[in-house]
């Protein structure tokens, strides 16, 4: 059965995303979770493409059939929200379906496990392995569904857990038409906040566009905050699990710069690391090493994120992407909880203020990618053949040192870096760089990729 595990679940075109399909991957939830023993009840969510409240109702049936109680969300909702769930109840995990990011024409599913964080590939693999058409006990044997509301517990944790206040500033939020409508505007409005809604209507076609909250797609919301009367505005995704911010100064804010902004603001009332994936800024490690804590490098995924801030006790881990997770709250990805702490971030210091201070200190940084077409088959081959035989030097500086956590990394004596990685999700490889200027960006991406094209 044609059902693949990435990154962050399972996601496939509409077409794809068949009956048969969801009850195996919920089949193979039930089993994986019985086989660790795992008894309490299991939580189904969904977020708001067409299809995907059916979807949640299939898995539903397929666990309640297999003997788990099931609560299922009474409206399309976070995913954080859901992960969250799972680690404050007790229960034995979750199914969320969604995209994510994706456009209107996918749909897909995340597996949760019981600590709430993103399931790692020895869980999926396992999902993977052991996909089959439902195999339901004996009436008498089966659970209950009931229908139950996640949102509002989220509300009140989560204002407990941050305790702004937000009083006087006025802010925007685009929720893209996704399932942060009517949670992160309702979080920053019962903080005190003045909240602009910028799509705030369910739209499972999400205006036509892919709700992934990146520069071209937030015109709107950059305009509510440069030219209008928005001192910050804030953007979620579809699934509301990341988090775009834009600044008066700047724009739609570089995440990278976000979640350095982020670890600063955290610092202030506590002490501890960060973790960023191998694609994420330096910055951070100069940050870290400044107020004596330490910066942790994983492969790009959350998952490992939130692996390696369990095993650090980070304040905060993220990625270049806009997935940003917080330390005592949840080891997943939370574009929610996150707006709310930037904005009362933003409160105590002006946004455009702390990155400007940020960068005084510790330095600016640039970044960029671009992308290489490689054929799956290929990718291990060009990626072996290069690290084999790298040059001394790219665009001008000395190789100081590579790191090898996914794919190769190469640290060149100017302080900048390059790093060459496969692409989980398409015929690709992905070519990074990060320095202190476009001009250096662009000579270090042009190097990536003659490095690369002969090769492929």
């Amino acid at each position: 059965m044609n059902v693949e595990f990435g990154t962050d679940g399972w996601r496939t075109t509409v077409e794809e995303f068949t009956e048969p399909r969801i009850r195996a991957v919920g089949q193979a939830a039930a089993d994986y979770l019985r086989s660790e023993g795992e008894d309490a009840p299991v939580a189904v969510g969904y977020d708001p493409r067409a299809g995907s409240r059916a979807a949640a109702e299939e898995l539903a049936r397929v666990l309640c059939a297999n003997g788990f109680d099931v609560r299922l969300a009474g409206r399309d909702t976070p995913t954080p929200v859901v992960a969250w769930t799972v680690l404050e109840r007790g229960l034995s995990g979750a199914l969320q379906v969604t995209a994510s990011h994706n456009p209107p024409a996918y749909n897909g599913i995340k597996f949760v496990p019981s600590d709430g964080a993103p399931a790692l590939p020895r869980v999926t693999d396992r999902l993977a392995a052991t996909l089959a058409p439902p195999e339901p006990l004996a009436e008498d044997r089966w659970g209950s569904v009931r229908e139950v509301d996640l949102i509002e517990p989220y509300l009140e944790h989560a204002l407990s857990f941050a305790e702004p206040d937000l009083g006087g500033l006025t802010l925007a939020h685009d929720a893209m038409h996704g399932s942060g409508r009517g949670v992160t505007d309702e979080l920053l409005a019962r903080a005190g906040a003045t909240v602009t809604r910028l799509r705030g209507e369910r739209d499972p076609d999400f205006g036509g566009s892919s709700p992934e909250p990146t520069v071209e797609h937030l015109t709107a919301l950059e305009s509510a905050v440069v030219d209008g009367d928005a001192a910050l505005g804030v953007a979620n995704d579809g699934d509301s699990d990341r988090l775009a911010v834009v600044t008066p100064g700047r724009g739609v804010v570089d995440p990278n710069w976000v979640l350095a902004a982020l670890y600063d603001y955290r610092l202030e009332t506590g002490a501890g690391d960060v973790v960023r994936t191998v694609s994420t800024t330096a910055l951070l490690d100069r940050i870290a090493e400044a107020t004596g804590h330490a910066a942790h490098e994983t492969a790009v995924g959350f998952k490992w994120v939130g692996e390696a801030m369990a095993d650090s006790g980070a304040l905060v881990g993220g990625e270049e992407s806009g997935g940003f997770g917080i330390g005592g709250h949840l080891r997943n990805k939370d574009g929610v909880l996150v707006a709310l702490l930037v904005a009362a971030a933003h409160l105590e210091e002006p946004l455009d203020d702390r990155l400007d201070r940020l960068r005084a200190e510790y330095g600016d940084i640039v970044q960029d990618r671009r992308s290489v077409d490689c054929p799956d088959d290929r990718k291990a081959t060009v990626i072996g053949e290069l690290d084999a035989d790298l040059p001394e030097s790219v665009a001008g500086s000395e190789i100081e040192r590579v790191g090898r956590t996914d794919g190769f990394k190469l640290f060149l004596t100017d302080g900048s870096w390059l790093l060459v990685r496969p692409s989980g999700t398409e015929p690709k490889l992905r070519v990074y760089a990060e320095a202190d200027s476009d001009t250096r960006v662009e000579e270090l991406l042009s190097s990536g990729v003659a490095l690369l094209e002969p090769l492929v």
